[in-house]
């Protein structure tokens, strides 16, 4: 049985690999403040981790120093740039999205390491093929309403772009709250 046999939902001490973006959270937080994970309903987004875009979720339950070097090794050849939000949207459930931009690069580095973990499927494997995204209201709180009131905060005044160079890795607390645990640098 897999170590990850539990699903990613359950607060279970989980380990993720993030694009943390908290300097969007000024941006973010009108929708991410009042809005709640069915799995962890007890707190708004906002207060359960920044605002980021999942790279891989759920990672190795007790990374070791081999695997923080395994991550490094597989992010070496790709390069910092800027990271921008200029689009919303949705998933067929109703959650709310920012598109990471350049979209084509974002993929690249969620690729690089997928192929580097291949015993963490994404998602616990419910989502094997992600669409890297900014969550920024959940399927209870999102739809065509929270999209289009994005689409407008995005044209009026979107958030200036962010410099990508590093991938955060954070650990789900006992009450659900997400610690940085580590980091590991682009293009090292």
């Amino acid at each position: 049985m897999s170590r990850f046999a539990e699903p990613w939902t359950e607060p279970t001490g989980l380990t993720a690999i993030l694009i943390a973006v908290p300097e969007l959270a000024a941006f973010t937080d009108r929708w991410r403040s009042v809005s709640y994970s069915s799995a962890r309903p007890q707190l708004p987004l906002s207060a359960l981790v920044p605002p980021h875009v999942t790279v891989l979720v759920p990672w190795v339950q007790d990374p070791s120093p081999e695997d923080v070097q395994r991550l490094t090794e597989a992010v070496a050849d790709i390069a910092p740039f800027e990271l921008s939000f200029s689009a919303a949207g949705q998933f067929p459930n109703g959650t709310a999205w920012l598109m990471p931009e350049p979209y084509d690069e974002v993929l690249a580095l969620v690729n690089a390491v997928l192929f580097a973990f291949p015993e963490c499927p994404p998602y616990g494997g419910e989502h094997l093929e992600p669409q890297p995204h900014l969550t920024i209201s959940s399927s209870a709180q999102g739809g065509p309403a929270v999209v289009a009131e994005a689409e407008e905060a995005l044209a009026a005044a979107p958030p200036p772009p962010v410099r990508l160079d590093d991938l955060s890795i954070w650990r789900e607390g006992e009450d659900s709250v997400w610690q940085l645990i580590g980091s590991v640098p682009l293009g090292a």
